[in-house]
């Protein structure tokens, strides 16, 4: 037997101990994350190169539709405006990916932080650039340019770039082409007429400072009402067209009840969309991870959501999932469109309640193209709260 010496048995003693540690590191490796898709023909393509192929976003925010059904979506994360076909085909519509304020066609321009897109019956897009504090327009040739918004972020009134803005985070426009803002940063309500000309809608009433509270989300409907998704009250609120403004639905206290207009409860509610054809109310409950819908005789209802985000399943009514939804854009025929922030994923939401997939693959990304394969059900680290930074301009 050979003779051990004493350095020999503490490098065999350090040897057992290397071994024991990579051992115990093994052993306590995450699982892998559980996908389950759609059965597709992927014999000719790579099994991981297919999701990277698929369209993606990052955290998009807003959404518009226009009358043949092309949705443009506001891609926060990416500081772009996205195009989704009607045949489902993903492109980039305009901005270059970087942070800044130029203006060009298409991709020689550039936003920081866009939140909300409205179009006009002409095709013109119009983003609330809310990093920028700036409204843009998008014409429909894909020129982008400022339409109103200036160097301070004060309330000021007045045309183009003469009036200013803070975050702006909503935008909606009306029949006769005005648009009506959500002006986060200053509590406000703003409206811009068609020749640009800026001032103030709506404003905390006298002895109510605080009813419009970090406003967020707008909507108007056939008649001139101005339905806002007022943030941090929890409520949604109501303007005539003269900007006398009321609590329309919800306690003001957190929660997911349903229920009569006043009994009803939600979760810091960040947008609103209006089916002018059936007068129902759609409202993006984002942190109770729902779609919540509140109809002609003043009931507000679960439309489609489970409340988890651990899980993203497409299904009918509480059967499917969503994490952090926000922006909300209605068809001609009826269907919801959602911008599925958390998830990074549009959806669809058709009358009878039933959630599908639009585009987007799940992951962060800009990738363009058309959608291979549609995500049934994927388990999701849902940690993460990006709607709360995204939408809160006085806390966070």
């Amino acid at each position: 037997m050979p003779h051990l010496t004493k350095q020999s048995l503490y490098q065999f003693a350090c040897l057992l101990l290397l071994a024991g540690l990579f051992n115990s590191c093994k052993e306590i490796l995450p699982k892998p994350t559980e996908i389950t898709r759609i059965p597709v023909d992927t014999s000719k393509i790579d099994s991981l190169r297919l999701v990277d192929s698929l369209p993606s976003f990052n955290s998009p925010v807003g959404l518009a539709v226009d009358g043949v059904g092309n949705i443009y979506v506001a891609d926060y994360g990416n500081n772009l405006i996205r195009k989704i076909t009607s045949g489902g085909v993903v492109s980039t519509y305009a901005g270059n990916g970087n942070e800044g304020n130029s203006n060009g066609t298409n991709n020689l321009a550039s936003f920081n932080s866009p939140t909300g897109i409205a179009i006009d019956g002409a095709g013109n897009l119009y983003v609330a650039d809310s990093g920028n504090d700036l409204i843009r327009q998008i014409t429909s040739s894909g020129n982008v340019l400022n339409f109103a918004g200036g160097d301070t972020i004060v309330a000021e009134n007045g045309i183009g770039r003469h009036s200013s803005f803070s975050s702006p985070i909503g935008i909606t426009i009306d029949a006769g082409g005005n648009l009506f803002v959500a002006d986060a940063g200053n509590n406000l309500i703003r409206k811009i007429a068609p020749d640009s000309t800026v001032t103030t809608f709506a404003t905390s009433p006298s002895g109510f400072a605080n009813l419009i509270n970090n406003p967020t989300g707008v909507a108007v409907d056939n008649k001139g009402n101005v339905y806002i998704a007022n943030y941090l009250s929890n409520n949604i609120l109501i303007s005539d067209n003269l900007g006398n403004i009321n609590v329309f639905a919800g306690s003001g206290s957190f929660g997911n009840s349903n229920g009569s207009l006043a009994t009803a409860s939600f979760y810091y509610p960040n947008s609103v969309a209006v089916d002018n054809k059936r007068n129902i109310i759609y409202v993006a409950d984002g942190v109770n991870n729902l779609i919540r819908e509140i109809t002609p005789d003043g009931m507000v209802s679960t439309f489609a959501g489970s409340g988890r985000a651990d899980i993203i399943a497409n299904g009918k009514g509480t059967n499917a999932s969503f994490n952090g939804p926000s922006g909300l854009a209605v068809d001609a025929a009826g269907n919801v469109y959602v911008a599925d922030t958390n998830n990074n994923l549009i959806r669809k939401i058709t009358p009878d309640g039933t959630v599908s997939t639009v585009a987007g693959n799940g992951h962060q990304g800009a990738h363009n193209g058309k959608m291979l394969a549609r995500v049934k059900k994927m388990l999701v680290n849902s940690s993460h709260k990006n709607t709360v930074k995204i939408f809160n301009k006085h806390r966070f």
